[in-house]
């Protein structure tokens, strides 16, 4: 865009930012993760040549390269974006409070709602599938239109698809979390302060449900419901003990037999982060082989020891509940004895998947995905971020599990292929229809011997 070439930022939610904009710092210089994301989004919805689609999905592709015909399905949002000031008053008056996806399940928001306050577009937005008035067909509640006082919502908005044309086409569809709730020897979500990694981002973060508090979940009963729950809440009281467990899901044939690359690392911020703002804690860290590899990360996990985090060298076995305390086992192969210890919490770092719709999306393209289900680059070493498709990238997560420096670097690779071929006027064609012939009567026309 800073190029000056037309850019189209198809998003499948109501926000810019995906995961990182869910992160409270980052490993390993423990720098802000908001901080250096929301200047780069209010950049990219800022821009004169992004065209930013919120709530969209690509429904059909069809063309060739450097001439892609796209077709996306852009849902309503039911919030006028350009008329939307974000003065909240439609969501104190609205009456439904679902399971808030930002905050990875552990509060609530209500059915029009801002995903985060940063968010980009930041206006409010309908959720479809709990508001009253839509679900109703008109009949009941619509509260929301009646208090807004710019008039910029419309319950009965309908969706509508678009058709544009471009030369080249990005994918960056980044990862989901294992579902963890299928390990079972974890307990997770039958004990009500086992957590996953993504669950502790938010509740670590000072714009989190707890504002940064790191506290156990309380009971409380739910009148609605006539039932009790389980709930984080600022005055909740703080864990004597934590356990942090490597490797769920991750480097098991069982589930996913390779590295999520990243679960070490943000396993030792957790351990930092836990060490700092809860007093006299005991931090159990488990784990197979740290695999700390990029710059500055062997030092981080080294300063991590000497913050007085307990490493232990072993996968661990179960968590289990013992007279009202959760008891992790496992092993400590240094030692080679088998090891519990009674903790409060329990943190998975639990593996990455490829986001829902890839498998979709790659059939529509034609594009190759591996035996994991990421997508598969041309060449790993001489082409990481081209497919055999010309004219069509692959960045960040979507290809394989990787951190944001290696992400932003990979990222940057695709914006300066994608100008090459902008620019010259010329780009890579197909590469997976190529016959042995084809290649052959190539290799002679380079061929200098």
């Amino acid at each position: 865009a800073n190029a000056g070439k037309q850019v189209f930022l198809e998003e499948q939610t109501g926000t810019i930012g995906g995961h990182m904009a869910m992160f409270d710092k980052t490993f390993p210089t423990l720098d802000c993760a908001a901080c250096i994301l929301t200047p780069k989004m209010v950049s990219v919805g800022q821009h004169e040549m992004i065209r930013l689609l919120t709530k969209s999905r690509v429904v059909a592709v069809s063309g060739k390269p450097g001439s892609y015909r796209v077709k996306i399905r852009q849902n309503a949002r039911y919030v006028d974006i350009k008329s939307c000031v974000a003065c909240n008053q439609c969501t104190e008056v609205c009456p439904v409070k679902v399971k808030s996806e930002f905050d990875a399940g552990i509060s609530l928001r209500k059915a029009i709602y801002i995903p985060f306050p940063q968010a980009v577009p930041n206006a409010y937005l309908v959720d479809e599938k709990n508001c009253t008035y839509i679900l109703s067909d008109g009949k009941k509640c619509g509260v929301c239109m009646k208090k807004c006082p710019k008039e910029c919502i419309n319950l009965n908005e309908i969706d509508h698809t678009i058709d544009i044309e471009v030369g080249n086409i990005i994918l960056a569809t980044g990862y989901e979390l294992l579902d963890v709730s299928k390990i079972e020897q974890y307990g997770y979500g039958v004990f009500p302060n086992v957590l996953t990694s993504i669950e502790f981002e938010r509740l670590t973060n000072a714009s989190g449900t707890t504002g940064g508090r790191i506290v156990t979940k309380t009971k409380r009963f739910n009148k609605k419901t006539d039932k009790e729950e389980w709930i984080f809440s600022p005055e909740g009281v703080p864990p004597r003990s934590v356990a942090l467990i490597h490797c769920v899901g991750s480097r098991n044939k069982k589930y996913n037999p390779y590295c999520s690359r990243v679960c070490c690392m943000y396993s030792l911020k957790f351990a930092h982060l836990i060490k700092e703002k809860v007093p006299n804690v005991n931090v159990y860290e488990f784990y197979i082989d740290m695999r700390a590899f990029g710059k500055g990360y062997e030092e981080f996990a080294e300063r991590i020891k000497q913050e007085g985090t307990f490493i232990v060298r072993g996968h661990s076995a179960s968590v289990e509940m013992n007279d009202g305390q959760m008891v992790v086992r496992g092993e400590d192969i240094f030692n080679d004895k088998l090891v519990e210890f009674k903790v409060d919490m329990v943190v998975l770092a639990v593996g990455l998947i490829p986001s829902p719709g890839t498998e979709e999306l790659s059939r529509m393209l034609g594009i190759q995905r591996d035996a994991d289900g990421w997508y598969s680059e041309l060449d790993y070493n001489g082409s990481p971020t081209d497919t055999d498709k010309g004219g069509i990238y692959v960045a960040g997560m979507c290809q394989s599990p990787k951190d944001i420096p290696d992400t932003v670097a990979q990222a940057s690779a695709v914006a300066a292929g994608v100008l090459g071929s902008l620019t010259s006027g010329k780009g890579i064609g197909h590469m997976s229809s190529l016959t042995l012939s084809e290649i052959e009567a190539r290799a002679k026309t380079i061929h200098t011997i």
